[in-house]
């Protein structure tokens, strides 16, 4: 198996650089929305309004469509 190798030229790529190192947790977090998001509408209380519903729908579903539009899957995560 190749290894990739990233090179950061710091302090200038500071901000790359926490990103690359922190893109696991940043991926995990968008995940972790995502099932709590499913939860709260798949096993909906009685007290929670269709409104609420709907937009915690909107909200899941807009949240798939920013992933995919920048090129982002959790089949990323294993």
């Amino acid at each position: 198996m190749a290894k990739a190798i990233l090179e950061f030229n710091l302090p200038e790529d500071m901000e790359q650089f926490m990103l690359a190192a922190k893109g696991r947790d940043i991926m995990m977090t968008l995940y972790e929305l995502d099932q709590h998001l499913r939860s709260e509408t798949k096993y909906a209380p009685d007290t929670m309004s269709q409104e609420v519903h709907d937009a915690l729908v909107q909200v899941r579903t807009t949240l798939h469509e920013l992933m995919d539009s920048n090129n982002v899957s959790f089949d990323l995560i294993s």
